[in-house]
């Protein structure tokens, strides 16, 4: 599985470039904006092209998911401690209308300890993050951990292969995208490293 998560800022034309994106054989879309409102992202999601919606989780706004009938809904850490006892019933309402939910890890032992089941978990940083300074990577080995883990933090075309071998089932990328000059030709590169890993696994 390969993601994209959308840049935290908001970019000129977000939405076709995002739509470039799919077209050019995106996966899925996680779209996390936390200084946008809801309006922002009712705009946001106006502007893409209804044909991917199925393909886009949302980390804010989860009723907006049911609104345009997205893939599902994406909890970071801090949503599953405010929910508290109510996390079990808040994932069930969404996954009993056939919606995906994932969510964030930073920690392996917080996975394997985790009570509810989830479609896929993203666990960062695996490696240095691009598009955040100061941000370590821990190198993480999942490969005796059962779950569908994500890697995230760090990842391009050079450390694909490397998150592959400590046993992650996909990857997601955001500043090895956002944070270069040609978004598009970056994200062709690293869709490619990602064809040649999994085809030599």
């Amino acid at each position: 599985m390969l993601i994209v998560l959308t840049s935290e800022k908001e970019l000129d034309d977000e939405a076709t470039k995002i739509n470039q994106l799919f077209d050019h054989g995106l996966e899925y879309l996680h779209v996390r904006k936390p200084s946008m409102n809801v309006n922002g992202y009712r705009y946001l999601l106006n502007a893409i092209n209804p044909d991917y919606y199925k393909k886009i989780m949302l980390h804010q706004f989860h009723e907006l998911v049911v609104e345009f009938d997205l893939r599902g809904i994406h909890l970071q850490e801090q949503q599953r401690i405010d929910l508290g006892d109510k996390l079990k019933e808040y994932v069930l309402d969404f996954i009993l209308y056939d919606y995906k939910v994932s969510s964030s890890f930073h920690n392996p032992q917080d996975i394997l300890a985790s009570p509810i089941h989830y479609d896929y978990m993203l666990l960062s940083p695996v490696f240095d993050a691009i598009s955040k300074t100061g941000y370590k990577g821990k190198s993480f080995n999942v490969s005796n951990i059962k779950e569908f883990v994500i890697g995230l933090g760090g990842i391009d075309e050079k450390t694909m292969a490397t998150a592959f071998h400590l046993g992650f089932k996909g990857v997601g990328v955001l500043g090895s995208i956002w944070n270069t000059t040609d978004f598009l030709e970056s994200f062709n590169t690293i869709k490619n490293a990602y064809n040649c890993t999994k085809l030599n696994k």
